[in-house]
């Protein structure tokens, strides 16, 4: 699945844009800011960004400058500014393309899709195998050993995005808040819950990937 990191410090507006990459097949991270935004892209593996150019601290423009000295990552600015010049200076920084605020969900995917086709990287489900277990985003199931497991929808989005970014420790309200939302009323616990069934289905050979970092949270890892 194709992750965009959407970079915003007015928090309706990610969550605006959220919903709509979500009901296109996107995987969604946010950042309010650009400091935020680098640390994300040094841990976390990213296919595209959309990045706010009017933000406190750090501009767009700064951060793209920054992220260019170690990456590639698509870039796509997010501005209400119509200035030829800004316009113009983005580009040269090494962004890759614009949309002017406001603007439409259809402008917006459009503007996505034709980057990652020129990338090489369109939004087509593509089959992640981890050790045993294969994932298959275009049938939203797990196997392991050739044989699917029977996943709750929450437990395959756990599951996926552990397998999507192997090593990488997250900690559990960082689950809590990408997988069930900043509005979800329940308690660090919901995570452990998950993730000792997700073990249980897996059986003793893949349940021992997902790992426990102490004091953190959990991450997957793949062991010989």
């Amino acid at each position: 699945m194709t992750t965009i990191l959407v970079v915003d410090d007015e928090q309706e507006m990610r969550k605006l844009i959220e919903l709509h990459l979500q009901k296109n097949g996107f995987d969604v991270l946010h950042a309010e800011n650009g400091e935020e935004a680098i640390q994300m892209v040094h841990s976390i593996s990213i296919d595209l960004i959309l990045l706010d150019v009017m933000m406190p601290g750090k501009s767009g423009f700064e951060v793209c400058q920054e992220l260019r000295e170690f990456s590639s990552i698509p870039i796509i600015f997010l501005t209400a500014l119509d200035a030829k010049t800004d316009l113009v200076k983005g580009l040269k920084l090494g962004g890759d393309d614009y949309v002017i605020k406001p603007f439409t969900a259809i402008e917006l995917i459009a503007r996505i899709e034709a980057i990652l086709r020129r990338m090489g990287k369109e939004s087509k489900d593509v089959k992640i195998t981890k050790g045993i277990l294969v994932n298959d985003p275009a049938g939203r199931q797990i196997l392991s050993g050739g044989k699917k497991i029977n996943l709750t929808l929450k437990e395959y989005e756990l599951l996926h995005l552990f397998m999507d970014n192997e090593g990488v420790a997250f900690a559990r309200e960082q689950l809590l808040e990408r997988l069930w939302g900043l509005d979800y009323e329940g308690g660090t616990r919901t995570v452990d819950t998950h993730i000792k069934t997700l073990r249980l289905k897996l059986g003793t050979a893949a349940g021992r990937y997902i790992e426990t970092v102490w004091g953190i949270g959990y991450r997957f890892e793949v062991r010989k």
